[in-house]
């Protein structure tokens, strides 16, 4: 026997199974093929018996058609239940294309939020969130605003856009409009999808508003004016990722200005030194 083979008995056991197996089921038709003989003998003789009788012929008659019925029963009862079958795979097959869309959209969330936080580069930031508003939420029309300092007016300035320029985007004011309401109480302020117009049309009514807030304090907003023309509308995971992109999105925000904010005075008090130690 060669190292790691397999043992020529083994095999010869495995083959002699086979044919049993074989064996038994020939015989298992054998017998089943006897027994409808039988039956089918059984009832040509009743058939014969009931010629010479009305009555019994009658009475054959009857109990044939009582099989018949019973036959037509159990097949209907067998189609149903394979209908019901076919319905509950039909079922499995569509929950597992939801469930594998779901667990497409979270990897490709989690890949999204995972670029967020992996660069403190404001502009890089900012180029990552339009690309998850482009690909994720499927938006056409769109604009990315942060706050401006309390001394000029506590506005929310448009800093990156798709669809328009950042300049047809007007600054908005926090204290006022639905933009403004939105990033004042931190919550999401969705319209109708249908009524956000066709390309090339003005900058109409925002369709979602997303706050973007760190403890309370409002960072920016992420506002959606169209979205793509294959989308329709908003699902349930669609309002998921509204709220999960106001997070992220605004933590992101928040770091980047706060380490562009160290490096200007890091820039500055480095500047001061070199200047003493002349």
């Amino acid at each position: 026997m060669s190292k790691g083979g397999r043992n020529p008995g083994d095999r010869g056991e495995a083959v002699l199974a086979i044919f049993k197996r074989g064996a038994d089921f020939m015989k298992q038709l054998m017998d089943e093929n006897e027994n409808l003989r039988k039956q089918l003998s059984d009832v040509h003789g009743r058939q014969e018996i009931a010629s010479q009788s009305p009555a019994d012929w009658e009475d054959l008659r009857v109990e044939l058609a009582e099989r018949i019925a019973n036959l037509e029963s159990e097949r209907e009862n067998i189609m149903a239940q394979l209908r019901s079958v076919e319905s509950e795979n039909q079922q499995f097959a569509e929950r597992y294309l939801e469930i594998e869309e779901e667990n497409n959209n979270l990897a490709n969330l989690y890949v999204a939020s995972y670029q967020l936080h992996s660069t403190l580069d404001p502009n890089e930031v900012l180029k990552v969130i339009v690309e998850i508003v482009i690909n994720l939420i499927g938006a056409e029309l769109f604009c990315v605003y942060v706050c401006e300092d309390e001394d000029a007016g506590g506005r929310l300035k448009p800093v990156a856009s798709e669809g328009a320029p950042v300049s047809d985007f007007e600054p908005l004011a926090l204290d006022s409009g639905q933009v403004g309401e939105s990033v004042r109480e931190g919550e999401v302020i969705t319209g109708d999808p249908n009524a956000c117009g066709e390309p090339g049309d003005p900058i109409g009514e925002p369709v979602v508003c997303i706050p973007l807030r760190v403890d309370e304090k409002p960072v920016g907003a992420i506002v959606i004016h169209r979205l793509l023309q294959q989308k329709d509308g908003f699902s349930p995971l669609d309002h998921e990722l509204f709220t999960l992109m106001a997070g992220h999105a605004a933590t992101a925000i928040f770091a980047s200005q706060l380490y562009a904010q160290s490096e200007r005075k890091l820039n500055t008090i480095q500047g001061f030194i070199d200047l003493l130690t002349k």
